[in-house]
């Protein structure tokens, strides 16, 4: 169960009589090994919502360029607040003047398993090794697949915002970051254009 006060931002920022986003709150997710989820999302800027199942809650990073397979990509992860993991299921149109206001489409979706490790090779838990700026960790979805793992470059002490970049590790995977205007959901098969025209909450 996520601590009460895990969401507050989350909730802060939006007004649940405008947007059909989960408030969330119930704690509750699937059996197994955590998820992960990789929605598009035509904001203001269009990017990549890059979130990780830890402790009741989704961590997320908006990642502007999106995942690549290519471990020489150094990709920018920016975080932003906890969402719920309710969240994961969340596809449709944010209204206009709504905070994030714009589409979301759930690109790709699966279960992450924690690889990080200290320096004698034992093994971390995954929220210890975030709040210690580097976490690795094994993708299994439809389409990301392998080892992958987030660094932290840049801790906001100075003033800028903290930044981490998202990495492939060991082979270089097949495919690579679509054109997220023609990615298909990988729940509906739609694209961002054919949500925004079904409208809010599609």
């Amino acid at each position: 169960m996520a601590a009460p006060d895990t969401l507050a931002e989350y909730r802060r920022r939006r007004d649940f009589g405008r947007t059909r986003e989960p408030r969330g709150g119930d704690g509750a997710g699937p059996a197994g090994e955590p998820v992960f989820v990789v929605q598009i999302h035509d904001a203001s800027t269009l990017h990549f919502d890059f979130r990780l199942e830890v402790d009741g809650v989704l961590r997320s990073w908006s990642v502007p360029k999106g995942p690549s397979g290519d471990p020489h990509d150094k990709r920018l992860a920016m975080p932003t607040e906890d969402h719920p993991l309710e969240y994961r299921d969340f596809e449709g149109t944010i209204a206009r003047g709504a905070y994030g206001a714009g589409t979301v489409i759930i690109w790709d979706e699966g279960s992450h398993h924690n690889l990080s490790t200290d320096e004698r090779g034992h093994e971390i838990p995954f929220a210890e090794a975030l709040r210690a700026g580097h976490a690795s960790f094994r993708l299994a979805g439809r389409k990301l697949r392998g080892d992958w793992a987030l660094t932290r470059f840049r801790d906001g002490s100075g003033g800028d915002r903290e930044a981490w970049l998202l990495v492939r590790r060991g082979h270089r995977a097949h495919g690579g970051t679509p054109d997220p205007r023609r990615a298909r959901s990988a729940r509906s098969g739609r694209t961002l254009g054919q949500v925004a025209g079904e409208g809010e909450g599609a």
